[in-house]
């Protein structure tokens, strides 16, 4: 292994923890709102703006750290605003959280990751992903964990690493939320 690459990998390795350390940052910072009341104290404050609050529980919707309260969020506001429209901008707003996803794992933490990796094992999963199987079968799979209630990082890591096009996500980010967010509220209704 040459120099470059061994300061690649450690480097790769630095930025992979920074970005550990962020996310963990973000799963602490939800956990603390949800304990002292401030979730409480804002879907009170929202309810009559239920577009807009249902647009941003979408953006929330589609990470695993904030899952669980958005998803609280739209089946309250689903009980007394009209349900197409919870569903069609929440699913708007997971579409940008997908987006926002799918920018941050392209840009920042594949990279980080593929640099922590040995270049052989690189090049075997760049190759997996472009070509083969994985091309056409990682859009597929991505689409259906979108659609399901699992959050979102796994098919957006799919997606950034088989390298989908933009005006490909956003479509499909969109109806396959728009399911999944219908499912959601139906079920969450029918109990």
């Amino acid at each position: 292994m040459s120099v470059k690459e061994k300061r690649d990998r450690k480097e790769g390795g630095h930025a992979l923890m920074r970005d550990m350390i962020m996310i963990s940052i973000g799963i602490i910072f939800i956990i603390l709102i949800s304990r002292v009341g401030i979730l409480d104290l804002i879907i009170n404050a929202v309810k009559d703006y239920y577009i807009v609050a249902s647009f941003i529980a979408g953006i929330f919707f589609t990470s695993a750290f904030t899952i669980a309260p958005s998803s609280v969020v739209l089946i309250h506001m689903s009980s007394y605003a009209p349900i197409p429209l919870v569903v069609l901008f929440g699913a708007l707003g997971a579409m940008c959280g997908d987006l926002i996803l799918f920018f941050f794992i392209r840009d920042h933490f594949a990279d980080d990751l593929m640099k922590t990796l040995k270049k052989s094992t690189v090049r075997h999963i760049l190759h997996s992903f472009h070509f083969g199987f994985l091309k056409w079968l990682s859009p597929v799979l991505g689409a259906l964990i979108i659609a399901s209630p699992v959050p979102d990082e796994f098919a957006v890591t799919l997606l950034g690493l088989s390298k989908t096009k933009t005006i490909v996500l956003v479509p499909l980010s969109f109806i396959m939320n728009l399911l999944g967010l219908y499912m959601l509220i139906t079920f969450s209704h029918l109990l």
